[in-house]
């Protein structure tokens, strides 16, 4: 199978096109290329590569890649700081790029096309039921969490017909775990890479709030599960994903890291009060899709897999709180060097 990855060159496209590879597929990717690796990338000669930004995706580029079947979908501003970084320029790459991309995509014939979307669009939710895929409310709060939910919407209306363009919509929880292009900027990662480069965790509420965490080798599968299930199973579909029990408390989160580290001191503040409290249904992927998707990682595997890259790469305080892994930080580090200008737009003299 042909499956061009956007945002290839990002934390989890980078995992993702490794194991789409090793499966057996050719590989294309399109990625504007802001993300610096901490480690080499073996797999990157063996993928057709675009660097382009997603806005400008054209037919051409789909005449260049020649016989796309499917395409997994991650570009996009990736979180909910960077949605807020510029909210117009959010609504650009995440809802117009998206729509243009999937429109020229089912045009050109591609068959398939899996989304990256987010558990973002739920919004503040009751903590004592879990939310699921169809029923529950969505209340979107950010732009990051309108823009993937309105894409949703429109992915969904372009793919009605179900059969000459699939359409298939993952959310998943955060996530977690080891990638040459590691980010920092996410609850667990944050928390090992914390406790390992200082010695000491410290959380400022009372560790109540609930986070959903998913690996991310478990989300790649996912997206591949996309991909390989029948079209009668993913059609037009929504999953959560994440793993069984994978409903976790910052406390959880932040006691499971001080296991990994090691010699670690662990403190709650409870200084401040943290409304960002979900719990997650994940019953519909583990069992609409149980024969494809099968998570493999919990938080103690991946974390011990974390302080094996954090030993590999000598990683310190300053590259763990720096722009090296730090999302926001490194935009504003591109456009305080001239590289992009204040529309995330390279600057083609800066950069040759």
């Amino acid at each position: 199978m042909h499956v061009l990855v956007t945002g290839n060159k990002g934390y989890i496209g980078t995992v993702l096109t490794k194991m789409l590879i090793e499966k057996g597929n050719e590989v294309s990717g399109i990625d504007i290329e802001y993300y610096e690796s901490l480690e080499p990338v073996l797999h990157e000669n063996k993928i057709n590569q675009i660097i382009k930004d997603i806005r400008d995706v054209s037919e051409n580029d789909f005449k260049e890649l020649r016989d796309v079947d499917a395409i997994i979908h991650l570009a996009a501003l990736s979180n909910d700081p960077l949605g807020e970084f510029n909210q117009d320029l959010t609504y650009d790459i995440n809802y117009k790029g998206t729509v243009n991309l999937a429109q020229l995509a089912k045009k050109a014939g591609v068959k398939r096309f899996v989304y990256a979307s987010s558990q973002s669009m739920y919004g503040v939710s009751k903590t004592d039921e879990e939310l699921d895929e169809d029923d529950s409310d969505k209340n979107p709060v950010t732009a990051y969490a309108k823009t993937k939910w309105d894409a949703e919407l429109e992915l969904k209306r372009l793919g009605q017909d179900k059969e000459d363009f699939v359409v298939a919509c993952f959310r998943p929880s955060t996530v977690f775990g080891a990638s040459p292009r590691l980010r920092c900027d996410i609850v667990y990662n944050n928390l090992v890479a914390c406790g390992y480069t200082t010695g000491k965790i410290e959380i400022l509420s009372d560790g109540t709030p609930w986070r959903p965490v998913v690996h991310v080798k478990d989300v790649c599968s996912a997206f591949i599960a996309g991909l390989e299930a029948p079209a009668e199973f993913v059609a037009n579909e929504s999953f959560n994903v994440g793993i069984p029990n994978g409903n976790f408390t910052v406390r959880d989160l932040a006691e499971a890291a001080q296991k990994v580290v090691g010699e670690c001191e662990l403190t709650f503040t409870g200084e401040h009060t943290d409304p960002r409290t979900y719990r997650v249904s994940f019953n519909k992927i583990l069992t609409q899709l149980k024969r494809y998707y099968t998570p493999e990682w919990d938080l103690l595997r991946g974390g011990k897999e974390l302080i094996e890259l954090f030993d590999r790469i000598g990683l310190t305080e300053e590259m763990f709180r720096g722009r090296k892994c730090i999302r926001l930080q490194q935009l504003k580090h591109l456009i305080s060097e001239g590289k992009i200008d204040d529309n995330l737009r390279r600057n083609q003299q800066k950069n040759r």
